[in-house]
């Protein structure tokens, strides 16, 4: 029997597939091609993590999503990890480290530790970026989806 519904979404889908999310102008912004706009002003919670830094660069929403304001640089990797609980943070280490190794987007509902008063979920959305056969970047979006998960 299943406890809870609607269960955390967990799915991993091969780099052919991105057409079927709207991730076509985040990519484009990730490569830092002349026709999109720069990732910072694209208003659909989009994020990258550069793989050579792991330096993080966020959109005002996903600011907004994780406690900070528009003005905030975004944190280090390491420090919002931290603001997963455990079971989602493995989760996503797991995830990502298959995204990187073979060439796979992945999608997840992972639960933040509670900030104001109440669990907050947040679905992420993440593509490889890549430069000849090495991926350099994942890319993507993440939104609120806490409304799916309270009773």
């Amino acid at each position: 029997m299943i406890a809870t519904e609607p269960l955390p979404l967990n799915h991993s889908w091969p780099l052919w597939m991105a057409s079927r999310f709207d991730l076509g102008r985040i990519i484009e912004s990730a490569a830092g091609t002349d026709a999109a706009p720069p990732l910072e002003t694209i208003d659909a919670g989009a994020w990258s993590c550069d793989l050579s830094d792991q330096q993080l660069t966020w959109s005002a929403p996903v600011k907004r999503l994780f406690g900070f304001t528009p003005e905030d640089a975004a944190p280090n990797r390491e420090r919002v990890l931290r603001r997963y609980d455990e079971a989602s943070r493995a989760a996503i280490e797991r995830l990502r480290a298959y995204a990187i190794q073979h060439r796979r987007g992945f999608l997840l509902d992972a639960a933040l530790r509670p900030v104001d008063g109440y669990r907050r979920w947040v679905r992420l959305v993440a593509i490889p970026v890549c430069e000849g056969p090495s991926v350099v970047r994942l890319a993507g979006y993440k939104a609120d989806v806490s409304h799916l998960y309270r009773g």
